[in-house]
C-alpha cells in the first residue's frame, strides 16, 4: 500500500479539528499527523507527542535549515507550526494514511509537495457571522484575538478555490458524512498511472 495524505484546512473556528477527530474514530486506516510548534502547551490537557511536538524556536529554526519540514509557517508572530517529513514517513511505515489539521497555507504547501498522494479539503463556515459566534462561544479568546482571527479568516477564505474540495460546515453531521465519504473514496482509489 502506498500511503496517502488527507489535509483539512480552514479558518480558525470552522470545525476542521472536530471533523478530523471524528474521522480518526470512524476510519481506522487513518493516523493523525502530529504537527511541531513553538507555542506553550495549553493547560494540562495537551501532551507532547500526542497533540503537538512542542519544541523551542531555536530547535524549530534548526529543523528548517536542515529541510526537515514538508511545510512550516509563522502563523502568528513568534508562533511557528510545521509538518515534519519524518512524521508522514512514520505514519506510512505503520501502514496507515496520514490525516492533517493545518492552516490554509500549510494545506496548500502539503498538496503541492505530495501532489496526487494528497487530498486537500477546505472546511468553510456558512458565513463570517456564524464563525464569529462560534469563536465567541468557545470562550477561549479575547475580543482582540477574535477580531484578529476573523480578519485572518476573511483572507483565508480567498484560497478556497485552490483546494481539491470544500465542505461547508453548517451542520456537523452532514459535514462529517461528506468528509467520511470523501476520505473513503480517496484512500481506496487506485493511484493514477503517470
Amino acid at each position: 500500500m502506498q500511503g496517502k495524505i488527507i489535509v483539512f484546512s480552514a479558518p480558525s473556528g470552522a470545525g476542521k479539528t472536530t471533523i478530523v477527530h471524528r474521522l480518526l474514530e470512524r476510519v481506522p486506516e487513518l493516523s493523525f499527523s502530529i504537527s511541531a510548534c513553538t507555542r506553550d502547551r495549553r493547560g494540562r490537557t495537551e501532551a507532547n507527542g500526542k497533540d503537538y511536538y512542542f519544541i523551542s524556536v531555536q530547535e524549530f529554526q534548526e529543523k528548517i535549515r536542515h529541510d526537515e519540514f514538508v511545510e512550516w509557517e509563522e502563523v502568528y508572530e513568534g508562533a511557528f507550526y510545521g509538518t515534519l517529513k519524518s512524521e508522514i514517513e512514520r505514519i506510512w511505515e505503520s501502514g496507515k494514511h496520514a490525516v492533517l489539521d493545518v492552516d490554509v497555507k500549510g494545506g496548500l504547501s502539503i498538496k503541492e509537495f505530495y501532489k496526487d498522494r494528497a487530498l486537500a479539503v477546505f472546511v468553510k463556515p456558512p458565513s463570517l457571522e456564524v464563525l464569529e459566534e462560534r469563536l465567541k462561544s468557545r470562550a477561549t479568546d479575547s475580543a482582540a484575538s477574535i477580531s484578529a482571527r476573523l480578519y485572518k479568516a476573511n483572507f483565508e477564505l480567498t484560497f478556497e478555490d485552490r483546494f481539491d474540495v470544500t465542505i461547508v460546515n453548517d451542520d456537523l453531521d452532514e459535514a462529517m458524512a461528506q468528509a467520511q465519504k470523501l476520505v473513503r473514496e480517496f484512500i481506496t482509489a487506485e493511484p493514477a498511472i503517470l
